[in-house]
């Protein structure tokens, strides 16, 4: 499967996006996928996944309140919306996906089989 992450851009302190992580190649459907994102200088950071099975997405808690993800896979697309966006949200924004990967996982970018280009965010105070 092909993961293609966008929607990223420069947008204002306090504003919202929508990131879409589409898939080619095979359904996202069966598949677990995950939004991560690394900002320069730091390293990369879970931002909530969507499992395997119809489990619900979730964020973690550090994100929770102003970041959600959602599937659609009758578009093959997988959603993280912000809002509230600020200064530190400014990242490489990236979605990966494993047909395999256990729940435990789900937070370790490196144990997905698949990923795409990340999207940028650029967010200005």
């Amino acid at each position: 499967v092909q993961l293609q992450a966008s929607g990223g851009g420069l947008v204002q302190a306090g504003g919202s996006l929508r990131l879409s992580c589409a898939a080619s190649g095979r359904s996202i459907r069966g598949y677990a996928v995950g939004w991560f994102r690394q900002a320069p200088g730091k390293e990369r950071e879970f931002l909530g996944a969507c499992p395997r099975s119809n489990s619900n997405c979730y964020v973690p808690d550090s994100v929770k309140g102003r970041f959600t993800i959602s599937r659609e896979n009758a578009k093959n697309t997988v959603y993280l919306q912000i809002r509230s966006l600020e200064p530190e949200d400014t990242a490489v924004y990236t979605c990966a996906a494993d047909n395999s990967i256990i729940t435990s996982s789900l937070r370790d970018y490196l144990q997905y089989d698949y990923s795409g280009q990340g999207t940028l965010v650029t967010v200005s105070s």
